[in-house]
């Protein structure tokens, strides 16, 4: 079984047992996270995309650390003009791994 949560704005496709790296959240790290399922298919009964059966369906996370992404490195310049100006960035992320995805209800 599979669900299709929300988390930082964006959309993972998740199962029990996957980890996945989020936007930084402020939970410490070994606290357990709500994540806002989308979808839930994959499994013998019929998928859930919405509604109240949507409402019933609880997917959840545990925060296994903070990390910090791969630098991304940044270059503006303006050809004839003597400008050049190289910037850098790195985002600040959270180590997730999905404990488990109950189907409420049925």
């Amino acid at each position: 079984m599979y669900a299709i949560v929300k988390a930082g704005g964006k959309q993972y496709r998740v199962e029990k047992g996957d980890t996945l790296l989020v936007d930084r959240m402020s939970e410490d790290e070994g606290a357990k996270v709500a994540l806002e399922p989308l979808l839930i298919a994959g499994d013998d009964k019929d998928p859930v995309f919405g509604g109240a059966d949507l409402g019933k369906v609880k997917v959840e996370a545990v925060v296994r650390g903070h990390e910090r992404g791969k630098k991304i490195h940044v270059l503006k310049f303006k050809p004839k003009r003597g400008y050049k100006k190289r910037m850098g960035a790195r985002a600040d992320l959270t180590r997730l791994e999905i404990s488990d995805i109950k189907r409420g209800g049925r």
